[in-house]
């Protein structure tokens, strides 16, 4: 398999395994959606990982399978591709990229579905797909314009340049460059941290903020009132506010 979840700790790992650089093919795009959506599922998995290992995150798209395909071809796959990597921004549960290596076109847009991003040191991330005469077309448009800002997204959507991990984590492409050797320990202890924390008010959390991105902000604010008033139906609204008024902030134990 290109693709394959492992669950430890209640954390999901989706690990990319194509070598040399885990290109993103039509087969792997449909394993990875199938993958997203198992883990959004699974009740033993609180919280997921996406990795590709030590080398490399996702060199992007195999260039070789897109160039054999005809206008017509990529009028019907392009909904596909976007969907796979929708169904990871739509896991209903905190996700963290550990990016390892180059994350380019595909890989960057990937990485762009999670909440936080971990990168390495020496991490390379860029939407290159200019220099092919194309623009990104798995949300990269759209996700990084939103993370970074226009102007920043046009600067690397138009050049194709490659941003380095420092220059990432100052326009906040990712959240946190660590040494290569601990990108994915650190990532799955993030992970762990949220897993142990109240599932359902963290979906709400989620669903909240990326839901009110979308809208206007009375919308917004709607869409929050409703998940806030809501919580106070779940067991861990209870367990949490007994703790804090018995024992002090931070230590409920959320089932």
């Amino acid at each position: 398999m290109t693709v394959t979840l492992e669950v430890a700790d209640g954390v999901g790992t989706i690990r990319l395994d194509r070598p040399p650089m885990n290109a993103l093919d039509i087969a792997t795009q449909d394993r990875l959606r199938e993958l997203a959506e198992e883990a959004g599922r699974r009740d033993d998995i609180r919280a997921v990982v996406v990795w590709g290992g030590e080398k490399v995150f996702a060199a992007g798209a195999d260039i070789k399978e897109m160039q054999a395909m005809d206008h017509a071809a990529m009028v019907v796959r392009s909904k596909a591709l976007q969907d796979a990597f929708t169904a990871v921004a739509r896991i209903p549960k905190p996700v963290v990229a550990a990016i390892t290596g180059y994350a380019l076109g595909g890989g960057c847009e990937l990485a762009l579905c999670a909440d936080f991003r971990i990168a390495a040191d020496d991490a390379r991330l860029g939407q290159p797909e200019i220099l092919l005469g194309l623009i990104p077309g798995a949300g990269g448009t759209q996700r990084l314009a939103r993370l970074v800002g226009p102007s920043k997204a046009k600067d690397l959507i138009f050049t194709g340049r490659h941003v380095k991990a420092e220059e990432a984590l100052t326009i906040g492409l990712v959240d946190r460059v660590v040494p290569a050797a601990e990108v994915h320990a650190q990532a799955h202890a993030w992970a762990a941290r949220l897993a142990s924390g109240p599932a359902l008010a963290l979906r709400a959390a989620k669903e909240s903020v990326d839901a009110g991105l979308e809208t206007d902000i009375d919308t917004g604010l709607t869409i929050e009132r409703n998940w806030f008033a809501g919580l106070f139906a779940t067991e861990d609204r209870e367990t949490g506010m007994r703790s804090f008024v018995e024992e002090g902030p931070g230590k409920a134990k959320f089932r």
